[in-house]
């Protein structure tokens, strides 16, 4: 009796099991189903603040400091500009036209660290600086670097900065054009193979990352076109390809 007993019980169970086990079978229409209920019960976020969260933690405000003219021991802000966190010591790559002629740099971190900056390399002729934090946090993860070549005109983009000195500041648009050129307003420096983007930039956005859907950093912003005497935004933004912007600073191919 009590084998009969245990088999009885062992047979029930595996009838409730079996039969668990059939329940718990999703077909396509479930799994529909569920997403379904997802995307109208919640509100999910935009892939341009996706885009924008995935490089906001690399992204660098930078200072560049003059002497006081009317006071030799002291400095004054002389232009405000963003840098891009591109290797995991804090490497940061941002225009050259953002530190040039400084006499010192101050570049704070996303999390709020402050802290002086050296010039370690630069290229003219692209409008790259290199720079070297002197301290970094201690969490500071550099931003993931992706292609310009699957680009395509129409594709999203991000660009985030410091657009007046206020920021760190997220703008999106598309890609409007590839390889443009740009033709410095003093007609000094021509720069070439440019991606041109339509979302919002502004003095203060130089040298920051320009970045794909995916969070990854796809050019490094460099010019504004306006044809007036206004340095405002019209439309037509330009940034230095990432491929181009990482030999400069001696990075591996893509």
């Amino acid at each position: 009796m009590f084998l009969l007993g245990v088999l009885a019980s062992l047979l029930g169970m595996g009838v409730f099991s079996n039969a668990f086990e059939r329940r718990q079978v999703l077909t396509q229409k479930d799994i529909d189903a569920a997403v379904l209920h997802t995307l109208n019960s919640k509100e999910l976020p935009s892939p341009s603040s996706k885009a924008a969260a995935a490089v906001q933690g690399s992204v660098v405000r930078v200072v560049a400091l003059a002497e006081d003219p009317k006071n030799k021991d002291a400095e004054i802000e002389s232009g405000v500009g963003t840098g891009v966190v591109i290797k995991d010591d804090g490497t940061i790559l941002t225009n050259l036209h953002v530190v040039a002629g400084a006499k010192k740099l101050r570049v704070t971190f996303f999390d709020g660290t402050e802290t002086e900056a050296l010039v370690i390399a630069a290229q003219p002729e692209k409008d790259l600086a290199v720079l070297k934090p002197q301290k970094i946090p201690d969490d500071l993860e550099a931003a993931v670097l992706g292609s310009s070549q699957q680009l395509l005109p129409g594709d999203m983009v991000v660009a985030v900065g410091f657009p007046y000195g206020i920021g760190p500041s997220v703008s999106s648009g598309v890609v409007s054009g590839l390889n443009r050129h740009f033709k410095s307003p003093d007609g000094q420096q021509m720069l070439k193979g440019l991606i041109q983007f339509d979302a919002a930039a502004n003095p203060g956005n130089s040298g920051g990352p320009l970045v794909n859907a995916s969070g990854e950093v796809v050019g490094i912003v460099t010019a504004i076109l306006n044809p007036t005497s206004a340095r405002t935004f019209i439309g037509i933004g330009f940034a230095t390809t990432i491929e181009s912007a990482g030999s400069a600073v001696g990075l591996p191919p893509f």
